[in-house]
């Protein structure tokens, strides 16, 4: 089985539309990309950490972009020094651009550079208005409404 049927959900839901991509493009095998290495490291519920190896990279040769839910890290290659030459050339110094899709309301809070390393943690914040939230109830005699002209009984409020 190569594919998933999403028709079943979409009868019944609405604007899932966007979850039957992410798990398309996650079931398309991707080119093999092994520059930069990278960690994912879940810290605690609600929290990440993604470290990238990216050696020989200062924070002016990096950019880091989020643009709808997607996360986009680019290294530019660093500028070639000039009058050396080289007997043998080992570390990566080439550009790169590696993306990651992020669950809605993922935030980036921090980027640093430390000993080679890129540092970003992202934090799960869930807006109050999506939150549970417990709804009184309420007791008491119900009270007459009145309403064009017809009696209607409501629950108190």
């Amino acid at each position: 089985m190569n594919s998933f049927d999403f028709s079943p959900l979409f009868r019944s839901a609405i604007g899932f539309d966007r979850l039957a991509r992410t798990l398309e493009a996650a079931r398309v095998p991707a080119e093999p990309q092994g520059y930069p290495p990278y960690n994912i490291e879940k810290t605690s519920d609600d929290t990440y950490s993604l470290t990238l190896a990216v050696a020989g990279f200062g924070p002016e040769d990096i950019e880091v972009v989020v643009k709808e839910n997607v996360l986009s890290i680019a290294g530019r290659a660093p500028k070639a020094e000039d009058g050396g030459r080289f007997l043998h050339r080992g570390i990566a110094g080439r550009a790169f651009e590696r993306r990651f899709v992020l669950a809605d309301h993922l935030l980036v809070d921090t980027a640093r550079l430390e000993h080679g390393l890129l540092y970003l943690t992202l934090r799960q914040v869930v807006p109050e208005a999506l939150k549970p939230r417990q709804i009184p109830v309420l007791g008491g005699q119900p009270r007459q409404v009145e309403a064009n002209e017809q009696t209607v009984t409501a629950a108190a409020a």
